[in-house]
């Protein structure tokens, strides 16, 4: 260690000390002064990394206070912390001399009393409210008889053993037990996991999947009952597609997850009467329907036979009415005999009539034999006369086309004169200096170029007269 003058001018004893010297000085002095205490406040800022150890802040009106649980300790709590949780940790005071800061190393933490987790509790409460978790359109019906009901508790107390008596008194029904913790830190995880487990069940291996599902465990203080206030447990209660009775403690308490189940029952045993229906009372119900059932059929069987005989009594003598219809068809079949008869007769008369009137084949088609050669031998005599008589109408046709053909005019001097896209030139007023044309004389065709040309002058527009004054008035 080295000494030296806080000022040049002015000479002093004090001595220099090194950063490190003062935070290690400082780091004994908290530690041997506050080696063992007991601090009370709010957890805030709650940070668990994958090392396992437990970062956070305790806080109140007045001050912030770091706070560390290692990793061996958090493990030894006994409750599980969370933001907004009033505790009273017990430990030691430290220096972090990286970051000039002090903390507290905690080794065990209790909480402040009922009254902050009561708060806490309602806090908890709104927040998930306000996430529509406990919403009455999202809770499903119960079965009206489960054929397999999933129990999720602890399998050693008396709440699964009143359970199955329950369900064995009622209607005994399968049941599978999925035993948790009810209480402790890991507890909220194995109940959350226990209903998640349930609902992946599909049904196809040994094990079926469960109708309805049970989460009970017995009373206790609300320290004893916490696990069941989880937001993990409210989660996994609120996305379950199985229906899920809640039947945590007594009749007077109430945690988180009955606001999210699908029904609450005020104790296990309740919930299971609220599972299954009683088993007599069934047996007596249908035994109550099938003798109304009976009495209505043999009541009905009675009224139709007297509504039969009543009818029978209103229907005529079969015997007369079949010895009606048996004479009548002995009518029509003698009529309809003689009737055939008699057409039979009448066709056969008017056939062999018919048959004497018909002409034979052969004198028709020698008829028409005759008739096909007269008609051929005027046809033979009338053609070369209309062939030669349409030939010379050809004939002087065609001497007529050739006498107003234009290359008869041009043998006689004239000439046709086209534009280079073959089109006839009939006017002067068409051709302008420079244009080339094609003159067609009667023995070939030559090409020319317009150089001058006597075109007559357009006459000029005449002036249009002028409008009349208007100042000046008329004689008319």
């Amino acid at each position: 260690m080295t000494y030296s003058s806080s000022s040049p001018n002015a000479p002093t004893n004090a001595p220099i000390f090194s950063v490190g010297e003062i935070s290690s000085a400082l780091k004994t002095t908290v530690e041997e002064t506050f080696g063992h205490v007991r601090v009370r406040g709010e957890i805030s800022g709650l940070k668990r990394p994958g090392s396992g150890h437990l970062y956070f802040t305790l806080k109140d009106d007045q001050a912030v206070l770091n706070g560390i649980c290692w990793k061996g300790s958090a493990g030894r709590l006994g409750i599980k912390p969370e933001d907004g949780m009033e505790v009273i940790v017990i430990g030691r005071l430290t220096i972090y001399g990286a970051r000039s800061s002090y903390q507290m190393v905690i080794e065990r933490m209790e909480l402040a009393g009922e009254g902050a987790l009561l708060k806490l509790l309602e806090d908890r409460k709104q927040k998930l409210a306000k996430e529509g978790l406990f919403n009455e359109g999202h809770k499903k019906g119960l079965p009206f008889l489960p054929e397999v009901i999933g129990v999720v508790t602890s399998s050693t107390g008396a709440v699964i053993r009143d359970i199955l008596h329950r369900l064995e008194d009622r209607f005994p029904r399968r049941v599978l037990v999925w035993p948790v913790l009810v209480q402790g830190d890991k507890a909220a995880e194995q109940i959350s996991a226990a209903i998640r487990g349930f609902n992946a069940l599909d049904g196809s291996g040994t094990v079926p999947r469960p109708d309805l599902l049970i989460v009970a465990r017995g009373g206790g203080s609300l320290e004893d009952l916490w696990a069941f206030n989880d937001e993990v447990v409210v989660r996994a209660t609120h996305c379950s597609e199985i229906p899920i009775i809640s039947a945590v403690g007594h009749e007077t308490d109430t945690t988180l997850i009955d606001f999210a189940s699908d029904r609450r029952a005020p104790t296990p045993s309740a919930a299971a009467e609220m599972a299954v229906p009683v088993r007599n009372d069934l047996l007596a119900q249908v035994m109550g329907h099938r003798a109304r059932l009976m009495s209505a059929i043999d009541r009905m069987i009675t009224d139709n036979r007297k509504n039969l005989d009543a009818a029978s009594r209103g229907l005529p003598n079969l015997g007369q009415l079949l010895g009606d219809a048996n004479q009548r068809l002995d009518d029509w079949t003698e009529r309809f005999d003689n009737s055939l008869k008699s057409g039979m007769n009448e066709r056969r008369q008017t056939f062999s009539h018919l048959s004497q009137l018909l002409v034979k084949p052969d004198a028709l088609i020698q008829s028409a034999a005759n008739r096909l050669s007269s008609e051929t031998r005027a046809l033979k005599q009338t053609t070369p006369i209309i062939f030669n008589e349409r030939r010379s109408n050809l004939s002087r046709l065609s001497q007529l086309l050739e006498s107003y053909s234009y290359e008869r005019v041009l043998e006689r001097g004239f000439s046709l004169v086209t534009d280079s896209n073959q089109k006839p030139i009939t006017s002067a007023t068409e051709l302008s200096v420079g244009n080339e044309v094609i003159v067609r004389l009667k023995d070939g065709k030559v090409g020319m170029t317009v150089t001058g040309s006597d075109l007559p002058k357009p006459n000029p527009k005449k002036a249009s007269p002028k409008p009349p004054d208007a100042r000046q008035r008329s004689l008319l």
